[in-house]
């Protein structure tokens, strides 16, 4: 049935009517979009269980308010609690499996590694199904714009999981700025203290035994093919370039979102990167490049915007490296988060604002030594899924495609497929700086110096091997399309 015909709908529905009378529970995606069921619950598929994964799956059933109809995980070891928690839901490891065979349910969460992210996320918008994706949206640049462009197509409910976006501090944060209290911004430092798993290390060559209840072929999906070992599955596969997205990835979408939001930054036109190097013999510097840097910067430029009428250039550190204290703020002041390790500083005309992760504790230091605190309650509680993102979602899907719940998003895919792709940029020119060439004895490293990017055609112009950083090759039997 075509989901956008109200005719087909209500004859449908009073045909159901009449020839159930009685049945007071009727599944939404035969009433198509839009449309609450008695029930008033969304069947909703969870595809990726542990970790995050599981609080994701807590937060969209909400005590009850929605239904979590099918649980999906290559790992069932990492997806017991899961299946122990909602054990009347029908359990898959395959999600093709699960999509083929769960035509009753209304919405899919998918909470993968990055690098699964894209190809389930397609396939559930095709077949018309709401998805809500957690960050980083994709694994590379080319993905998220596939996933932007398709959420418009095929008319779906999205939102990435970067739970801050909803949450008290960025509302108040886009209030200051509007009222014009600190002035245009040209300059922002963001850091982080990630990673905090293993990155700048050699490929594991060793053949562990495969744990049981996993399959690994799917867990590898459209990467490319390695053997399973620990120093992937769980966790440590953010540290990998064939899987994950490293610090930039991890963090970027919680503490780049409130200054690209605030600022309404667009694509970025330039970037550059520089990496920490890991020396174990003289001179000579270690060279793994299967795995992201320990350490790295990157500057981000954008053009003026709508919103902030100046170019912005936007700083990005880490492996705990940080920004220097502004003269504005007191020394005795955190930067950031209570320990500054994450946060972000946007220097503008009149003076600073900051925040931390999820742009909690907003502050404002003026110029004229005015400091202004958020009156908000910033705390971690307040920017609880619960309280706002996961939930909104959901009625979001309850409501429709286009509905004002849908508009009132923080996160669909018309802004998190973009923010994405700005962050995604610095991993590209991390990439770049370490492509190396032989010189002789020695070797030469053309990538590193500024990158221009061409956003709308998804390409650097100045630097042609970068732009097989833009997407990646997929492993037979694993297409996006």
């Amino acid at each position: 049935m075509n989901k956008n015909s109200s005719t087909s709908r209500r004859s449908f529905i009073k045909k159901t009517a009449l020839t159930t009378l009685g049945i007071s529970i009727i599944p939404r995606h035969v009433m198509g979009k839009g449309f609450i069921a008695p029930s008033d619950k969304l069947n909703i598929a969870v595809v990726g269980a542990g970790g995050k994964g599981y609080s994701d799956m807590v937060n969209v059933w909400n005590n009850g308010a929605s239904n979590i109809a099918a649980i999906c995980d290559v790992d069932w070891n990492r997806a017991a609690d899961a299946f122990k928690k909602f054990p009347k839901a029908k359990q898959f490891k395959d999600y093709r499996k699960l999509l083929d065979n769960m035509n009753d349910i209304d919405a899919v969460t998918v909470s993968t590694p990055d690098h699964t992210h894209a190809v389930i996320t397609l396939a559930a918008m095709q077949l018309n199904k709401d998805v809500y994706v957690q960050k980083p949206l994709t694994h590379n640049i080319y993905e998220a714009r596939v996933l932007t462009e398709a959420a418009n197509k095929y008319k779906i409910v999205t939102q990435m999981g970067n739970q801050g976006a909803s949450g008290k501090g960025v509302q108040t944060m886009i209030d200051w700025f509007d009222s014009g209290i600190i002035g245009n911004v040209n300059q922002v430092d963001v850091w982080t203290n990630r990673p905090v798993w293993p990155q700048g290390i050699k490929t594991p060559t060793d053949k562990p035994a495969l744990l049981d209840n996993l399959d690994w072929d799917s867990w590898v999906g459209p990467a490319e093919w390695v053997d399973y070992h620990p120093l992937y599955h769980p966790f440590k596969w953010r540290g990998w370039w064939n899987f994950g997205t490293g610090a930039l990835g991890d963090m970027g979408c919680h503490l780049m979102d409130p200054p690209y939001r605030v600022l309404g930054l667009g694509y970025p036109t330039e970037v550059e990167s520089s990496v920490g190097a890991i020396f174990t013999q003289d001179w000579t510097p270690d060279y793994y490049p299967e795995s992201c840097p320990p350490s790295s910067r990157t500057q981000l430029k954008f053009e003026a915007s709508e919103k902030n009428p100046s170019q912005v250039k936007l700083n990005w550190t880490d492996g705990g490296l940080r920004p220097f204290h502004p003269e504005l703020i007191p020394a005795d002041h955190p930067i950031g988060d209570e320990n500054s390790a994450n946060g972000v500083i946007m220097i503008g005309e009149k003076g600073i604002m900051t925040c931390g992760t999820y742009g909690r504790n907003p502050k404002v230091y003026l110029n004229s030594g005015e400091i202004i605190l958020s009156e908000n309650d910033n705390s971690e509680e307040s920017n609880l899924p619960e309280n706002g993102h996961h939930a909104k979602w959901v009625e979001a899907c309850k409501a429709g495609f286009g509905s004002e719940e849908h508009k009132s998003l923080t996160s669909s895919f018309d802004f998190a497929g973009p923010l994405t792709e700005s962050i995604l940029m610095g991993n590209l020119a991390i990439r770049s700086y370490n492509l190396r060439e032989k010189a002789g004895e020695r070797f030469e490293y053309p990538g590193r110096k500024k990158l221009l990017w061409d956003g709308t055609n998804m390409k650097i112009t100045n630097f042609e091997p970068a732009n097989q950083f833009v997407k990646r090759e997929y492993r037979e039997g694993w297409k996006l399309d």
